[in-house]
């Protein structure tokens, strides 16, 4: 099988050679080819080369366009803070929407406007070029939560979600207009799949993920849907309490933290695929290869079929090879059996 074929096939609830394995990979994908992140998040060229170092030294089976989450609030013209090697960030002291009224004035950016949104497109494109159709291309947006985060500043929008929930309705109904564009152009640049990262999403209760966020993640589920790619929803965090509407959401597979409990959100999502969930920093950091593996294992057995290797959260930028390589070698040496 190619690895796109086994994608799609684990997805699918079929047999399978061996696991797909997706991990994330950004700081260490940076370190290994010798560049500070910085340069990573800025050019897509260095994410480009790191990425396919991925493919080439440790046989992971796609190349992604995660990055940071700063790409929309820099083309919507807002204050990012950066760092040489580490992700940059949006600061709540240069909040975009320091004022509610803001909002109005705000314009959706163009996502090929040549700014940082569009620096992701033109990564799409040339991963399309190098790995042609045999691999899975993952372009990238944020999740009404995370964008309600980088517009407004953590405490400020959990505040909001009590104080003003019409307020927090139109701010994410504007921002989810900006991510299907954006994951429009990647899937037309040649993205197969699109990630969601919407992690702030675990911080709150049960029913104002359901009453708040879920609506307008489904709506963004199936646009992508709609324009022919899949969808990979990256929450990290404590999830226990939200998978089963997470389950509702029609996503074609989950990142499962180690803070979520895997049984559960296995329970609660029988035929979506599951990527996790291994602790990063205990087993990939500081662990052994053959903690990473008999972890692996674990989670293997809990998920069944339609397992997809990774860890439940990015792979630490130091991680030893060995221990990469182990989370490798799990997935080449099993298989997703047909549900």
């Amino acid at each position: 099988m190619t690895p796109m074929e086994r994608y799609e096939a684990a997805l699918a609830g079929k047999a399978t050679d061996q696991l797909p394995c997706h991990p994330i990979t950004m700081l260490f994908s940076s370190h290994l080819i010798g560049r500070k992140f910085y340069d990573y998040v800025i050019d897509y060229r260095v994410m480009v080369e790191g990425q396919l170092r991925m493919v080439e030294q440790f046989g992971v089976d796609c190349v992604q366009t995660i990055s940071d989450p700063c790409r929309e609030v820099h083309d919507l013209g807002g204050k990012c803070t950066y760092f040489e090697d580490e992700a940059p960030a949006n600061e709540r002291q240069f909040a975009l929407l320091q004022e509610k009224a803001d909002l109005a004035k705000l314009k959706l950016p163009d996502p090929l406007g040549g700014g940082r949104m569009h620096d992701r497109v033109k990564g799409v494109a040339a991963f399309r070029e190098k790995v042609g159709k045999d691999m899975s291309v993952q372009g990238w947006v944020e999740g009404p939560m995370a964008m309600g985060v980088d517009l407004r500043g953590m405490d400020v929008i959990m505040m909001d979600t009590f104080d003003d929930p019409a307020f927090v309705n139109d701010l994410f109904a504007f921002t989810m207009d900006m991510e299907i564009a954006f994951a429009k152009v990647q899937v037309q640049a040649g993205a197969d799949t699109i990630g969601i990262g919407d992690a702030a999403a675990s911080l709150v209760s049960e029913e104002t993920y359901r009453t708040m966020i879920l609506p307008h993640e489904k709506r963004l589920v199936d646009a992508i849907h709609a324009m022919g790619a899949k969808v990979r929803l990256h929450i990290c965090g404590r999830t226990t309490h939200e998978v089963n509407d997470m389950g509702t959401l029609g996503c074609d597979y989950v990142d499962i933290d180690f803070l979520c409990d895997l049984t559960k959100a296995r329970a609660a999502m029988p035929r979506t695929a599951i990527l996790g969930n291994l602790e990063p920093s205990r087993y990939l950091l500081q662990g052994t290869p053959q903690s990473v593996y008999d972890n692996l294992a674990e989670c293997h057995r809990i998920c069944g079929s339609r397992f997809i290797v990774g860890a439940g959260c990015e792979v630490p930028k130091f991680s030893p090879h060995e221990n990469v390589h182990a989370l490798v070698r799990y997935a080449k040496e099993h298989r997703n059996l047909a549900a």
